[in-house]
């Protein structure tokens, strides 16, 4: 008897077909909207695998009622959806999408800092709605960023590569990390600083390091009131990282210029979230590994991970 595998979006066929002759595959038929939770947990119930997405939250209370379930394959780098411990306490295996992602979330994330520097969304909009009238000296003026210091919070494989594109810009690359990478200050010319540090002289501060108990709330209003207030806050981390209220508060009383968001604390984002009122803030739907080749890549790292599972070998990508 096949064991049995519940999949939270519609992934492509041509993915679906091989695990088709593992599995009894049942999948949630919508590529946009997430699977309502009381329908995940009716689902689970006797599930052997799950497939998810980022903002399939899988709880001690959904995991509850996954009496039956081994793997979990998680399309995403980070995994600060499900709850590992629970899961490992379980015998429930969870598994990522490292590697494959870094060059397309190291592109958006510059790609976020350029448009927020020259607000390059409030002057589309002001085109599109008329609002451009004449030529103005200092209309739609934004701020430098060759030349620039960057300062890059979680200097990992992203960040790495976030800083290879800063280096071409000629930026000043300062960074924090849990360790210090001195072959990479060699190898680069960064400088290693510590936080208050890299706050007070970085012209744009991107975060970029994991989300976990650790790193929740890590800039609020102290860290906040710590930058330059014409320092620009780039995020394409996890939204919890920064103290969205704090934020708001920084922004709107122009203590910092401005924000580039990708995530926010709770996703999909709420309509009548404070920061989407603020015009100093550019905003995006979480979109850092958004390429098709990369989202491709990462639903392939999953089917891997589901078929070693199902052929009793072990997957690759397990989170320890």
């Amino acid at each position: 008897m096949k064991p049995t595998l519940y999949i939270c979006r519609e992934m492509p066929d041509e993915l679906i077909a091989p695990l088709r002759e593992l599995y009894e595959v049942e999948m949630w038929q919508s590529t946009s909207e997430a699977v309502p939770r009381d329908v995940l947990v009716q689902k689970i119930t006797n599930a052997n695998a799950l497939w998810t997405v980022i903002t399939d939250q899988i709880d001690e209370e959904v995991l509850e009622a996954a009496s039956h379930l081994k793997i979990i394959v998680n399309m995403a780098v980070g995994y600060n959806n499900i709850d590992v411990e629970a899961a490992k306490a379980r015998g429930i295996i969870v598994t990522n999408t490292p590697d494959v992602l870094t060059e397309t979330t190291a592109d958006l994330a510059f790609a976020l800092l350029m448009a927020t520097a020259r607000d390059l969304i409030g002057a589309e909009n002001a085109l599109r709605e008329g609002r451009w009238t004449s030529w103005e000296p200092l209309g739609f003026t934004g701020v430098d960023v060759y030349g620039s210091t960057l300062g890059i919070i979680g200097m990992g494989r992203i960040g790495e590569a976030v800083m290879r594109r800063a280096k071409g810009f000629d930026m000043k690359v300062l960074y924090h990390n849990r360790s210090r990478k001195q072959e990479m200050e060699e190898m680069y010319g960064c400088q290693y600083a510590e936080l208050p540090e890299l706050l007070a002289q970085s012209d744009f501060v991107l975060i970029l390091v994991p989300y976990s108990e650790e790193t929740k709330g890590l800039i609020g209003a102290k860290e906040l009131a710590q930058m330059k207030e014409t320092a620009i806050l780039i995020n394409v981390a996890r939204g919890g990282i920064v103290d969205e209220e704090a934020l708001f508060q920084a922004l709107h009383t122009k203590k910092i210029h401005a924000a580039g968001l990708d995530v926010f604390e709770t996703e999909p984002v709420p309509l009548d979230h404070p920061l989407l009122t603020l015009p100093n803030v550019t905003v995006l739907p979480h979109i850092g590994s958004a390429t098709v080749q990369t989202r491709l890549a990462m639903m392939k790292l999953n089917e891997q991970a589901l078929q070693a599972w199902a052929k009793g070998e072990e997957p690759n990508n397990r989170v320890t």
